[in-house]
């Protein structure tokens, strides 16, 4: 694994979980310890992280969203284009906001006869580029960072749907923890979805696979498909939460 790729997976894991530890970096990048430690002490002098006893936290902000829309582009099309082939024409569907999701919109945007529910600034943009579909865009607080809606008024919007599907992006997947995110307001829009949609189709790239984030919001037992990558195959995680969940599909 180059240098560069290793600085980014460290990341990855970091924004992920705030936190953590030397030995699952080693385990999730297949590398050694030496290396690891020399990847922090770098990372540490450039001012991206801040190492502590046994592992490393992250310092700053979450990086922007056009940032993120440049991160595993190919994963990230290969799976919208597989939860496109999941949804029927007719549908009402929920969405949130991420680059996976955009990636999703764009995949689904060709397509007519769907009514979709978001409160992501990006996901509205892409169906309003075209016409044949219906596109109710959620109020509430405004999240420039995410370019989303989020809030009080957010939640009660979506109390008033009963859609098909919830196709959502969660930081992390896991079998006991379920779906997660980072922040707070994120987790409560994709819960309020879920609790809604009558199916709950996860879109995750492999990065995302095992990983337990801060706030969980859909147990695994409550998901009908996981879209992933076929990078997610090679993770110790994927066994457990196939036997929590209803069903994988490999893009």
């Amino acid at each position: 694994m180059w240098h560069e790729e290793r600085h980014t997976r460290i990341r990855d894991l970091l924004r992920t979980s705030g936190q953590v530890s030397v030995e699952r970096i080693v385990t999730e990048l297949g590398v050694s310890r030496e290396t690891i430690r020399r990847d922090l002490v770098e990372l540490a002098e450039r001012g991206e992280i801040r190492r502590v006893h046994g592992g490393a936290v992250l310092t700053g902000d979450e990086p922007p969203i056009d940032v993120r829309h440049a991160t595993r582009v190919r994963e990230k099309r290969a799976i919208a284009k597989k939860v496109a082939s999941l949804v029927e024409s007719g549908q009402t569907i929920f969405m949130d906001a991420g680059s996976t999701m955009t990636l999703v919109a764009e995949a689904l945007a060709t397509r007519s006869g769907l009514t979709i529910v978001t409160n992501a600034v990006d996901v509205a943009a892409r169906f309003a580029a075209r016409t044949g579909n219906e596109v109710h865009f959620l109020g509430g607080r405004f999240n420039a960072q995410i370019g989303c809606t989020n809030g009080s008024a957010t939640i009660a919007e979506i109390a008033r749907y009963q859609p098909h599907l919830a196709i959502l992006s969660p930081v992390g997947i896991e079998a006991k923890a379920g779906a997660s995110s980072f922040e707070m307001e994120e987790a409560e829009i994709a819960r309020a979805m879920c609790a809604n949609a009558r199916r709950i189709v996860i879109a995750a790239d492999h990065s995302k696979i095992g990983v337990r984030s801060r706030v969980a919001w859909c147990p695994a037992d409550r998901i009908d498909v996981l879209v992933t990558d076929r990078r997610s195959e090679k993770s110790r995680a994927i066994a457990g939460i196939g036997k929590a969940i209803g069903e994988i599909a490999y893009a």
